[in-house]
């Protein structure tokens, strides 16, 4: 009994959360009676359902006592469903992180599989009604049962495991290729896990052949049980699901090559071979094509196993909850929420790229009007427009509802006048980066509004003390410091000039959590965090190549960190004239340590916006046409030599940030790097990795986190 087999390991967790398996039977009309088991874990709603040894071993002694009745011929078929928003949340972390032994992990590899196994051998058709988030673990409950539904408005549907320092060990590696093809399956276990952890919503799951039907949110249980009883009773709709099945699964072998293949190639130019799970993740997918299931999880047990003991699992696990999910969720030095002004409609200076966006992110998730100015009435047209065509794309894609839609549509207006924010509670601008343009820009727009309007800035690198300081009320000024793609990036830089207050600074914090941004608490200081780092980093690269060392040792001299783009491809994407300015400032601010390029600003008046091109043969090479604007000294570095100095730049820049009091702590500057510009979790954050490889002592004496 798997009760029994697993007590010891159970017991080591007596502080576990126990996600329960309750019990009830449904009379399916014509079928016969269906047990439902519904995970909770008693609490409320905004508590995800995880599972670690106790919850398994509960939910592997119900499938054992189902197993009997199905057996008796009391039960024709058995199902398995969350509590609201959730079918499970996946494997508890934090008790995985605290597994001590090698084989303390295997035996809780083992215990998924053998509750899984359970589920799926019962004798009687198996279903899952995936009502709400089924993430790792949890999807692979679903992947364990006969037949699946899904909510359509399920989101969270995932194998982020690659993306956590694991793999999906409970029979997801073998089952999901052969349900949906081995190239979809690579999609959602590698591209959306090491893309930025994306998850999947119910339709898509649909569309990509993991769920069989899919079913709207408000019935969603009672439309699954009716399906349930048509599966149980009509050959035709199994022969439907069958058909359908085959379609989604078809693959040749050349097919799962390619698929592997490219996957491969994904996993190298995303993480470097730094981070050991996608890279195992393939070698047990590869190894068990051939296998059967049981033999398959064999491999995975093996993996998962070794992965637990891994240091780039344990700082991932680190970084993921004690950064990302708990840090994130209690901004350091946040005012209290009390302090909060309501806001009930946003001004937005601005009418390009990145007001636009902004104009759309408000008017989604604040509700409220906004209206966006510009200097002439094309230009807002055009902010306006592009708005109206961003929600018109979601529309498409089944993201947005019809009657949301047009809510959003609606809120989103546009004026020449800045006399259209005289009732606003919040005005950001988002115009060009001149800190003369910005001073002018706030000057006009707090003549019309109210004394309670918060003023606030996109800027990126300049003071925002300094923009505040000719105002009536410099108090009402805040930093407010977005990432580009808006919608995308999780992270929101909140800075507090010298003067602004804690009822704005509560307002501030207030909306960039309603906008569901990580908010993080910055002091004014040239660049903030992430940009400041950011432009430390590349600035050490281009001064090697400036000096002499060739592009590609240049470029790929940081490779060992894993990090999701390489300096030159980071430049290329932000731009090279917005890492000239951002560098010219922080050059005014802190001097030598960050050197202006004149090889990149021959680059820039040039037009080039790319070091690097592809020649004929898809490789990636540096264009004699530009190697000719360029001028080279002669003292090349190699690559360790690169590595160590960008180690040690970066420990100097934590290190007098700290000392300046730019952020609460070293688990700020952490979190903006993660959550503002994808420092690779396995690292555990950019702190942990300086005191790893030594950098900290060389540059501080000490390291950054003594306490680990």
């Amino acid at each position: 009994m798997i009760p029994a087999d697993y007590a010891d390991l159970a017991a080591k967790f007596a502080d576990e959360t126990v996600t329960h398996a309750y019990v009830r039977d449904v009379e399916l009309p014509g079928a016969g009676t269906l047990a439902l088991v519904t995970l909770d874990n008693d609490l409320d709603h905004r508590r995800p359902t995880t599972l670690g040894p106790n919850s398994l071993v509960e939910l592997g002694a119900v499938f054992e006592q189902l197993k009997t009745r199905a057996e008796a011929g009391v039960l024709a078929a058995v199902a398995v469903t969350g509590k609201p928003y959730y079918l499970a949340a996946g494997a508890d972390l934090s008790a995985v992180g605290r597994l001590a032994t090698e084989e303390d992990g295997r035996q809780m590899a083992r215990l998924g599989h053998d509750v899984y196994g359970t589920l799926s051998g019962l004798g009687v058709p198996t279903f899952a009604f995936i009502n709400g988030a089924a993430m790792g673990g949890g999807l692979e409950i679903a992947l364990a049962a006969g037949y699946r539904t899904v909510s359509a408005a399920a989101n969270g549907i995932s194998l982020p495991e690659a993306f956590l320092g694991l793999i999906p060990g409970w029979g997801g590696v073998y089952r999901l290729p052969r349900l949906i093809g081995p190239r979809n399956a690579l999609k959602v276990m590698i591209e959306n896990a090491l893309g930025n952890n994306r998850a999947v919503k119910g339709p898509e799951a649909y569309e990509l052949g993991i769920a069989d039907a899919c079913f709207g949110q408000a019935d969603f249980l009672e439309q699954s049980l009716a399906w349930a009883g048509r599966i149980l009773a009509e050959d035709a709709e199994r022969a439907e699901v069958a058909e359908r099945r085959s379609q989604k699964a078809a693959a040749t072998e050349d097919d799962w090559e390619k698929a592997i293949s490219a996957a491969r190639s994904f996993v190298a130019a995303r993480t470097g071979g730094a981070a050991p799970a996608p890279t195992k993740l393939l070698e047990v997918l590869a190894a068990g094509r051939g296998k059967t299931q049981q033999e398959s999880a064999e491999l995975e047990i093996d993996a998962l196993a070794e992965l637990m003991q891994t240091p780039q699992f344990r700082d991932t696990v680190h970084a993921f909850l004690e950064l990302v999910q708990k840090r994130a969720k209690r901004p350091a030095g946040a005012p209290d929420k009390a302090l909060a002004r309501p806001v009930a409609k946003v001004g937005i200076v601005g009418a390009g790229l990145m007001a636009s966006q902004l104009a759309l992110l408000f008017a989604r998730r604040l509700k409220v009007p906004v209206v966006m100015t510009d200097v002439d009435q094309a230009r807002v047209d055009k902010g306006v427009a592009y708005v109206g065509a961003e929600v018109d794309k979601l529309l498409a894609k089944d993201r947005l509802a019809p009657d949301a839609a047009n809510r959003i549509k609606a809120l989103v207006t546009g004026a020449v006048s800045k006399e259209a924010f005289a009732d606003a509670d919040f005005v950001i601008e988002a115009v060009f980066e001149d800190l003369a343009v910005k001073k002018q820009v706030f000057a006009e727009v707090e003549a019309v509004v109210s004394d309670e309007c918060v003023l606030a800035t996109n800027t990126s690198s300049l003071s925002v003390g300094a923009m505040a300081a000719d105002l009536l009320h410099p108090e009402r000024v805040v930093g407010f410091h977005f990432f580009n793609p808006v919608a995308a990036m999780p992270l929101l830089e909140i800075v507090r000039a010298p003067k602004t207050s804690d009822e704005v600074l509560a307002t501030a914090f207030s909306v960039g959590q309603a906008l569901k941004k990580t908010t993080v608490l910055v002091q004014d200081s040239a660049a903030f965090v992430v940009n400041r780092i950011l432009l430390r980093l590349l600035g050490e690269i281009t001064a090697a190549f400036d000096a002499g060392t060739p592009a590609e040792v240049a470029d790929n001299a940081l490779q060992p960190m894993g990090l999701p783009m390489t300096p030159f491809n980071l430049l290329a994407m932000v731009g090279m004239p917005v890492a000239q300015h951002v560098t010219e400032s922080l050059h005014a601010a802190f001097g030598d340590r960050f050197r202006v390029s004149a090889n990149l600003q021959r680059l820039i008046d040039a037009g080039v916006t790319s070091l690097w091109s592809t020649d004929d043969d898809g490789r990636h090479v540096v264009p004699a046409s530009t190697l000719s604007l360029l001028e080279f000294g002669g003292s090349p570095s190699t690559a360790d030599e690169l590595l160590r100095r960008t180690q040690d730049a970066l420990a100097e820049e934590v290190g007098l940030m700290l000392e300046e009091g730019v952020v609460q702590a070293p688990e700020d500057i952490d979190l903006c790097m993660i959550m503002g510009a994808g420092w690779p979790l396995h690292l555990g954050g950019i702190t942990p990795y300086l005191d790893r490889v030594g950098a900290s002592e060389r540059i501080t004496g000490g390291k950054f986190n003594q306490h680990r």
